[in-house]
């Protein structure tokens, strides 16, 4: 079977794209017995938190887009907070017990997102119906994936180094995890608020405080993922949807709203300008991007950063020729993306993290859970709206997508990737709208990443080398300092996308440079 037999799917009846196939078949199997998109993304959910521990896990965070044809649209924020009682900090610490700031929210997203369902899908499934796939593959075990043998690899020094992480998590053969399907065990049985709240929330607790951590039980009890309205803007005739602040679904958004200003329809995809205007268009989207935090303790100017003129404005400084200089912040981080629609078209689109690859490498004792470092993400300054405080919420990179044509759902995208996903989203969203690309086509074309990374520190501009010498060499003489990457690079993401026509089909892929598939029934 080819990679993009693989990798894309074409159905009418429903359709599941994540970046492990057996995930992907996991949340098939609820569709194919009439569930709904919710609910099958609760079960693949849960599966990739087996199938892919270096990415995401029980003891990271999770954000949701959904909408239906009948114009219900909301966000699922499941974004743990920062612990009540917090050490004093210099510099936050990127790794370690007190890396492991806030509390972790997706097992309760799953609880939020599975009340939605039943109240306006008529969805029937229980958590423990959708639980049974990750659970026998925790049991039973799996062929471990490539790109946990990859991340295995280039964090090899430091994994030395977090205990139990070396042994719990192989780099080749079968991995298991029998602790972590006695967790998944006690959360179907007792309901998603046992990790909170029940005998499993105690044991957490206890482990992470005996680790190091701050976290305590209050501050596990407090975790609830809220219901929200996304944020929008109207790009040429679809309608995109993100999360609102903390995330920064916001600067997407941006992104898009300043490219609104060019004809991109008339931009050939495969040039130099077309990745100049894209690149540019990031930088001056970026600017606006440390505001975002919390809207519980820092006003968010949302209208205001989305108005047209604002980002007409910020179109027209950009200069088609040349390159502004960039010397932005970079963070890292991992995280899958995963989506389905089901046979009423209604859809999820949904971000499971725990940060940086690995989180923080604090690992906890008889759970297999290992618990985020997305404290890292707060800041020490004083006057920054993202200041780190107890209970509140980080700024996020999590920013899954939903576009609407009509005022129904016709595209489902995310990414992993930390500060590449609005880059990453920015090459795709124009591939899809402005130029007609397939998914699997749109996934499948080189992009770019820019800033600095975990492996390279300069504020340069990673390009894969697909898009051929002439435009690398056009790009650098814009200015640009362009280092190539090879082609399908794991700098550049991994991303998913599913698209509905109004004929009734739905086509979809996830990123060939994933273990993952895109699944029609």
């Amino acid at each position: 079977m080819s990679q993009q037999e693989k990798t894309t799917a074409r159905s009418r009846r429903g359709m599941v794209t994540s970046p492990h196939h057996l995930a992907s078949e996991a949340g098939a199997k609820v569709l194919r017995r009439g569930g709904t998109a919710i609910e099958a993304v609760i079960a693949a959910g849960a599966a990739l938190t087996v199938l892919y521990p270096h990415f995401c896990g029980l003891g990271g965070d999770a954000i949701w887009i959904i909408a239906d044809r009948a114009g219900r649209r909301k966000a699922i924020m499941g974004i743990g907070q920062a612990a009540n009682d917090l050490p004093k900090f210099e510099t936050i610490p990127a790794r370690g017990p007190l890396s492991a700031l806030t509390t972790a929210a997706v097992v309760d997203s799953w609880g939020q997102a599975l009340n939605f369902s039943q109240e306006n899908w008529q969805g029937k499934e229980s958590l423990a119906s959708l639980l049974g796939d990750a659970i026998e593959l925790a049991e039973e075990g799996f062929p471990v994936s490539s790109s946990q043998q990859h991340w295995h690899a280039f964090r090899s020094a430091e994994i030395e180094s977090w205990p139990g992480i070396a042994n719990a998590f192989v780099t080749e053969g079968h991995q298991r995890q029998p602790q972590l399907a006695e967790v998944l065990k006690a959360i179907a049985l007792h309901g998603h608020r046992e990790f909170y709240e029940g005998e499993l929330a105690s044991r957490i607790a206890r482990a992470l405080e005996a680790a190091g951590s701050p976290i305590r039980a209050d501050d596990l009890a407090k975790t609830v993922a809220t219901l929200a309205e996304p944020v929008s803007l109207t790009y040429r005739d679809i309608e995109l949807l993100a999360p609102p602040p903390p995330s920064q679904g916001i600067s997407t958004l941006a992104i898009m709203g300043i490219l609104s200003n060019f004809s991109m329809r008339n931009v050939d995809p495969t040039s130099a300008d077309f990745y100049h205007l894209c690149v540019e268009a990031v930088k001056q989207a970026f600017h606006d991007r440390g505001q975002i935090a919390d809207p519980d303790f820092a006003a968010q100017r949302c209208a205001e950063w989305l108005a047209g003129d604002y980002l007409a404005a910020k179109a027209a400084a950009i200069d088609r020729k040349s390159a502004l200089p960039w010397p932005h912040r970079f963070q890292t981080g991992d995280t899958v993306y995963l989506a389905a629609v089901d046979s009423e078209g209604r859809s999820a689109s949904v971000l499971q993290s725990t940060y940086y690859d690995w989180g923080s490498g604090v690992l906890l004792p008889d759970t297999g859970i290992l618990w985020q470092n997305r404290g890292a993400a707060f800041s020490t300054d004083p006057k920054s709206p993202n200041v780190l405080a107890p209970g509140k919420r980080p700024f996020y990179t999590l920013n899954p997508g939903l576009g609407l044509k009509n005022g129904m759902p016709h595209l489902l995208y995310g990414t992993q990737g930390a500060d590449g996903q609005p880059q990453t989203l920015t090459v795709l969203l124009s591939r899809l709208i402005d130029h007609g690309f397939d998914p699997l086509s749109a996934l499948s074309a080189p992009r770019f990443l820019l800033g600095r990374t975990f492996s390279d520190t300069r504020n340069n501009l990673k390009i894969e080398d697909a898009v051929g010498d002439d435009v690398l060499a056009e790009l650098a003489g814009r200015g640009h300092e362009v280092i190539p990457i090879s082609a399908l690079n794991a700098l550049s993401g991994q991303a998913g996308v599913i698209r509905l026509d109004g004929d009734g089909w739905m086509d979809g892929a996830h990123d060939p440079r994933s273990d993952g598939c895109a699944v029609g029934i």
